[in-house]
C-alpha cells in the first residue's frame, strides 16, 4: 500500500468527495551513495549554521523568505498549512474539458485519489461514472507545499488519477527552438508515414519497453560483486549522413519490417517525381533556337 501524501477533500459543485492522494508511480532505478574512494567511507551531507559555524540538526531547521539582504521572514510549515485559500484543504474543480483540448505538455506526475472512508465510497463513484461517460476531464485546483497548483483529474480504470499540471505561463514557447525553413515534398511525408505504420503497435509491452540501462548497472554490480570480468559493451552504431532522405526512409521501413518478421519488400514508398527537370529542359531548347536565328539575320544584314 502506497503511503499517503496529502489528504483532504475534491469538490464539485456541492458535492464533497474525502480522498486521499497516493503516488501512482513507482521508481525502479539503481540508486548509488557518495563514498571516499580511499577507504570507502560514507559521504554525508552536514548544514552548518553560516553564524555560529556548527552543524544544526533537522528540528532547528525552518523556512525563510530573503525579503531583503539582511532581512529574512521566517515561514512555518504551520502557517502553510493553513493558508487563506479554499484549494488548502481541497481539490476544487474549476472546469470540464475534452481531453483532447489538453496539451501533454502541460501534464505532469499522476497520483491516485483513493476514497477516504465508506462515506466517500458513493460521491467517488458518482465522479469516476460521469468522467467516465462524458469523455472529459476536470481540471482542478490545489495547494501543496507552499503554493498553489493546477491539475487534472482523469480516470483510469475504476480509480481517479490526479496529474499535476503547469500554468500555461510556465510553458516556453518552443519558436526559439524551430528548425530553418525548409521544403519538404509530399512523397517525403508519405514515405514518413509508411515508417510510421510499419513501426506502430497496439501496446507498450513486453523487451522494447524495458529498462535496459537499469539492468546493465546492476550487472555490472554482481560482476564487480563477485570480482568477475565486467560485461563487455556492444559497440554503438555510428549514425550515418542522411544525403538521400527518401532512400534514408525507404531502409527504415525495411528494416521495421524485417524486425517484426514481415516482408522487407516495399512498395508503398512512392519514387521522386522528376517532372520539373523535363520541363525546365523543354522550356531552355526554344531559347537556343531563337538566339541561333538572330545570329543568322545580323549577318545577312552586314553582308
Amino acid at each position: 500500500m502506497p503511503r499517503t501524501i496529502w489528504s483532504g477533500a475534491i469538490s464539485f459543485g456541492l458535492v464533497t468527495v474525502p480522498c486521499r492522494v497516493q503516488s501512482a508511480t513507482e521508481n525502479h532505478s539503481i540508486q548509488f551513495h557518495q563514498y571516499h574512494l580511499e577507504d570507502m567511507g560514507r559521504i554525508r551531507t552536514r548544514k552548518i549554521c553560516e553564524i555560529e559555524d556548527r552543524e544544526v540538526s533537522s528540528a532547528e531547521i525552518g523556512k525563510g523568505y530573503e525579503y531583503a539582504k539582511d532581512q529574512v521572514v521566517a515561514i512555518s510549515d504551520e502557517e502553510l498549512r493553513d493558508l487563506p485559500l479554499p484549494t488548502a484543504k481541497a481539490i476544487e474543480i474549476d472546469a470540464f474539458v475534452a481531453a483532447d483540448d489538453i496539451d501533454p505538455i502541460r501534464i505532469g506526475e499522476g497520483y491516485y485519489l483513493a476514497p477516504d472512508g465508506q462515506v466517500a465510497a458513493k460521491p467517488y463513484k458518482l465522479l469516476r461514472q460521469a468522467l467516465a461517460r462524458s469523455s472529459k476531464v476536470a481540471i482542478a485546483k490545489y495547494a501543496w507545499s507552499g503554493r498553489e497548483r493546477l491539475g487534472m483529474l482523469r480516470v483510469r480504470g475504476d480509480a481517479i488519477v490526479l496529474h499535476a499540471m503547469h500554468w500555461p505561463d510556465e510553458i516556453r514557447d518552443p519558436a526559439e527552438v524551430l528548425p530553418p525553413p525548409v521544403d519538404v515534398s509530399e512523397e517525403e511525408i508519405k514515405g514518413a508515414l509508411a515508417l510510421m505504420e510499419s513501426m506502430s503497435r497496439d501496446d507498450l509491452e513486453g523487451d522494447d519497453f524495458k529498462d535496459t540501462y537499469t539492468e546493465a548497472v546492476a550487472k555490472i554490480i554482481e560482476s564487480k560483486r563477485e570480482d568477475k570480468p565486467l560485461p563487455e559493451a556492444p559497440e554503438p552504431e555510428k549514425p550515418g549522413k542522411v544525403l538521400d532522405l527518401m532512400a534514408a526512409l525507404t531502409e527504415s521501413v525495411q528494416k521495421a519490417k524485417a524486425s517484426r518478421g514481415e516482408d522487407a519488400d516495399v512498395h508503398e514508398l512512392p519514387k521522386p517525381k522528376k517532372t520539373a527537370a523535363k520541363k525546365t529542359t523543354a522550356k531552355k531548347a526554344p531559347a537556343k533556337k531563337t538566339a541561333a536565328k538572330k545570329t543568322a539575320a545580323r549577318k545577312r544584314r552586314s553582308a
